[in-house]
């Protein structure tokens, strides 16, 4: 029942938010313009704070495993490298192609992870270095797949050519990218610079899911019904259902499964929403994708915790 209520709390509050964007729209409280310059203002400058702070607070050298690492980073690859080729025959509409897999690989792991683990197993554990392997691939491979399926959408060496141009100056992997030196130096911001880069952390995730609702279309959405539960099945049970008893098989510490489940079973972040909008994808995919994955992760992750306990693995 703890982890059950534990779930609930961490997914159903996202939802709350969501719906509150949704219905301040609706009471004409907020309107398209704040939702684009919400997604904006997310994109560029709150969520990469968010990331730098995670990752420059991070003690990455610290029990370090390199054979955890490897296999976030690698799983990760085989993940997004999967539900890529997927998406481009499943996808019969290639508007749709980019946001489905994104959506149907790419967890919260950032938001939820820490705390997910520190909950189930009472410190923070392998979660910091779960992060560090998969989040600054989650982002390329983003990049990278938007890159490809947006509506400017360009083949062969000009899209080679612009993916990479767009992994270069994507403000979210500057972000991750300039976090590593201080973790790996251990270099201690003064205490005003890491307030200040705080209060800036904090806005990404409430405005992030405000625009999430206030740009949610229920027609439109009707129409992406199919496809959204297509990739919620594979974010919330096949993707986890491959990975976790690999892991389990390589004997990984309670700690690290726990961040492993995270990695391949949380809900998709709304920072899909704001990239795929950003990079002229399908936002209304993306944001029935994260609705129904929060909605269903407070069932699936407690279902996974109960497996996992009932065989003694965490």
């Amino acid at each position: 029942m703890n982890h059950f209520l534990f779930s609930m709390n961490a997914t159903i509050p996202i939802f709350l938010v969501i719906l509150l964007g949704w219905f301040l729209k609706k009471i004409n409280l907020i309107n398209d313009a704040f939702a684009n310059t919400a997604n904006k203002f997310v994109f560029q400058v709150s969520l990469p704070v968010m990331l730098f702070q995670d990752i420059a607070t991070t003690s990455i050298l610290q029990d370090l495993n390199i054979r955890f690492v490897l296999f976030c980073f690698f799983g990760t690859f085989l993940m997004f490298t999967a539900v890529w080729g997927f998406a481009h025959f499943y996808c019969k509409d290639r508007s749709m192609e980019g946001a489905f897999a994104q959506g149907a690989a790419r967890g919260s792991a950032a938001v939820l992870g820490v705390a997910f683990v520190e909950n189930i197993c009472g410190d923070a554990g392998m979660a910091p270095l779960m992060i560090v392997a998969a989040v600054p691939l989650f982002n390329i491979f983003s990049v990278t797949i938007l890159t490809f399926c947006g509506k400017n959408r360009k083949n062969g060496k000009a899209g080679i050519r612009k993916a990479c141009l767009n992994i270069l100056k994507n403000p979210i992997i500057i972000g991750i990218l300039l976090g590593i030196p201080f973790s790996l130096l251990d270099i201690k911001l003064p205490v005003i610079c890491m307030r200040t880069i705080s209060y800036i952390a904090q806005t990404a995730t409430p405005l992030a899911l405000l625009a999430v609702g206030a740009g949610f279309d229920t027609k439109q959405a009707l129409t992406r019904v199919r496809p959204a539960l297509a990739a919620t099945v594979i974010k919330l049970l096949v993707l986890p259902c491959i990975f976790i008893p690999i892991a389990v098989r390589m004997h990984f510490s309670a700690s690290e499964l726990t961040a492993i489940l995270v990695m391949t079973g949380a809900p998709t972040t709304v920072t899909s929403y704001i990239m795929a909008k950003s990079m002229e994808n399908d936002e209304v995919l993306s944001s029935n994708i994260i609705v129904l994955t929060t909605l269903l992760s407070s069932v699936t992750l407690t279902l996974w915790v109960f497996v996992l306990r009932y065989l003694g693995c965490i």
